[in-house]
C-alpha cells in the first residue's frame, strides 16, 4: 500500500508473490467452503469476514507464520495487509486468538483438505500444484575434538558436519517446527 511519499520503490519478493496467489486463488469457492460452519453474527463480537480469514490462513503457510506472528506481521506489513485488505486507519488487525479460532474451525471439519483440494484442482488445470510440507530446524550441539580423556576417544555420536562454509565438530539435532 503506498503513501504517496515514496520516491523510490521495488516490487519486493513477498509483493510479487502475493499478487501472483491473488490471480490463482478462486476465494468465491474457498468461502463458499467455509461459509457454511462460519459463525454468523449475534451475540458477542461480529465475526471477521470468511475471506479475511482465508486470506491470512494463506499468508501463515506461504511465510512460516504462526497465529500470534501473522497478526504482528499484518501489523508491520504495508503489503500483506493491502492482500488481506486491511486498512489499519479503519480497522484493528484480528488478534491471534481469532486467527487460533479460525484454524481451530477449518481442523474440526476437515476444512484444510477441502481448501487445499479445490486450490489444486485449479491449479492442476494450469499445469502447477501446492503440497503441505515439514519445516526441519537443525541445530549443531558442539563437542570438544579432542581425545584427551578417559577413554582416549571422542564421542562416538559427535561427528564433523558442514553447515554452510565452515566444518563443526558435533552432534546435529532436528527437530520439526
Amino acid at each position: 500500500m503506498m503513501t504517496g511519499f515514496e520516491q523510490h520503490t521495488k516490487k519486493t519478493r513477498r509483493a510479487i508473490f502475493l499478487e501472483e496467489m491473488e490471480q490463482v486463488v478462486r476465494w468465491r469457492e474457498l468461502c463458499a467452503l467455509v461459509e457454511p460452519v462460519y459463525p454468523k453474527p449475534g451475540n458477542g463480537r461480529p465475526p471477521v469476514g470468511v475471506e479475511r480469514m482465508l486470506r491470512i490462513y494463506f499468508l501463515q503457510p506461504s511465510f512460516n507464520r504462526s497465529d500470534p506472528t501473522v497478526e504482528e506481521a499484518l501489523d508491520d506489513s504495508s503489503v500483506m495487509r493491502g492482500f488481506v485488505d486491511m486498512d489499519l486507519g479503519c480497522e484493528a488487525v484480528p488478534d491471534e486468538t481469532t486467527v487460533c479460532k479460525f484454524r481451530h474451525l477449518r481442523e474440526q471439519h476437515s476444512l484444510g483438505e477441502q481448501i487445499l483440494g479445490s486450490v489444486n484442482l485449479h491449479l492442476q488445470a494450469k499445469g502447477a500444484r501446492i503440497t503441505t510440507g515439514t519445516i526441519v530446524d537443525a541445530t549443531i550441539l558442539h563437542a570438544p575434538t579432542s581425545t584427551k580423556n578417559r577413554q582416549q576417544q571422542r564421542d562416538p555420536e559427535m561427528h564433523p558436519t558442514k553447515k554452510g562454509k565452515p566444518w563443526y565438530f558435533g552432534k546435529g539435532v532436528r527437530g520439526s517446527r
